[in-house]
């Protein structure tokens, strides 16, 4: 994505801009020779995290912006006050807010204390409308306004609120947002919308979160950055009240590579695809757009608890010394449900085995899921990086080589 220089001179008040989407936002606006204000929390080095709004600050120049690093908890209304009034002294002005701050704890209701409940909400709804609310005086006064929250498209789908209600709530309550301040502030101009990933993004926080793996199967934040470049470059008032992917508003650009965006090549065509999206729900599993709540529940039980066998007995018919030399690795499979049990494969020794009980030797890789994801994955119907990424599936050990079943799990989806 090309720098157009439509945002010279323009001022971006960026929350959580001093690491990952928000960092790579701002670095893309510099380019341009925009105002930059990094509202952000981390003034000293995070333990496990790097980056702070100085140094933050130090690239955004770098890069031929003008930085004005201010240290913001968007729960705290006098923080955000002071900074928005600290910019308004330095720069003149607010044009862009990009609502980018956000928590994240994809726990169900018994595991989600309410200090983690509090802190999803605070900083991902209430901060999100403090911000817009205090910078909306300046952003009358800018010839060309946006808000951008970085939140997904609004859907009522219960799959998206199952295992994680807390977060799910507070991230849909970013983008109530965008749906009610769009309408609220057309009459004054001011464009108002949300852009989501297609797939997972890969930051500091994210690889916390998953492990260092996880990168493989990710696209930088970059995608991020030149996505929201090209939408706040827009006029105002043609474009509000929408719900915008990063790869779609890229391909409206005229890109149509997205390699380079890719964390690593290799896997261009592999990536995790990021949750929220009802576009996604083939690819995670999921043929309908609304799920029945006893979907679950709809097969026989005397048809499912054939299930889990026939798939190991199919794996063992198709267990070759080709099929060991590429994936070089044991995995455990602990399987919930109506068909609870431990099951095998060894794809590391001789032509490989399968089996019911624990491997002979220590697995790489142990994988915890219910039953009947279990079959969609090995017949095809979902894949293990999209059920890892909605939680359906839990990894232990080495993430990348448990990945590496996919080329199993093709050679089975014609026979299940």
């Amino acid at each position: 994505m090309i720098n157009t220089g439509k945002l010279a001179g323009r001022t971006i008040f960026i929350t959580g801009a001093s690491r990952g989407i928000g960092k790579s936002i701002a670095l893309k606006a510099a380019k341009d020779g925009a105002n930059v204000v990094i509202a952000a929390k981390t003034a000293d080095p995070h333990p496990k995290l790097p980056g702070t709004i100085y140094s933050a600050a130090k690239e955004i120049e770098q890069m031929g912006g003008k930085a004005l690093p201010c240290v913001v908890d968007v729960r705290d209304e006098t923080q955000v006050v002071s900074a928005v009034e600290n910019a308004v002294n330095k720069f003149g002005g607010i044009d862009i807010v990009i609502n980018n701050a956000s928590a994240i704890s994809l726990t169900g209701t018994a595991s989600t204390d309410m200090k983690k409940y509090d802190l999803m909400n605070n900083i991902n709804t209430r901060g999100t409308f403090l911000v817009s609310k205090t910078c909306l005086p300046y952003l009358k006064k800018s010839k060309n306004p946006h808000i951008v929250n970085i939140s997904p498209p609004l859907s009522t789908n219960p799959i998206w609120f199952k295992n994680h209600v807390a977060y799910t709530m507070s991230k849909f309550g970013m983008s109530m947002c965008v749906l009610g301040m769009a309408e609220e502030f057309k009459e004054d101009g001011i464009a108002v919308n949300a852009v989501w990933p297609k797939t997972a993004i890969h930051t500091a926080a994210i690889e916390m979160l998953s492990g260092p793996d996880s990168r493989n199967y990710s696209r930088k934040p970059e995608i991020m950055g030149d996505a929201v470049y090209a939408l706040i470059c827009k006029d105002s008032k043609f474009i509000t009240g929408q719900f915008l992917i990063d790869e779609e508003i890229l391909k409206n650009e005229g890109i149509t590579d997205f390699t380079d965006y890719a964390c690593n090549p290799a896997n261009k065509d592999k990536l995790m695809l990021d949750f929220f999206l009802e576009e996604n729900l083939p690819e995670l599993g999921f043929q309908n757009r609304m799920i029945p709540t006893n979907a679950q529940n709809s097969a026989p039980a005397a048809q499912s608890n054939e299930k889990i066998p026939h798939i190991f007995n199919m794996i063992k018919e198709n267990l070759n010394s080709e099929l060991v030399n590429k994936t070089g690795a044991i995995f455990q499979f602990n399987v919930k449900g109506d068909e609870a049990g431990i099951w095998f494969v060894d794809l590391k020794n001789g032509k490989g085995s399968a089996g019911k009980g624990e491997p002979s030797y220590p697995p790489d890789a142990t994988l915890t899921m219910d039953s009947q994801n279990f079959f969609a994955m090995f017949s095809g119907k979902l894949k293990p990086a999209s059920a890892f990424m909605m939680g359906k599936l839990k990894i232990n050990g080495d993430l990348q080589k448990a990945m590496k079943l996919e080329k199993l799990m093709h050679s089975l989806k014609s026979k299940l």
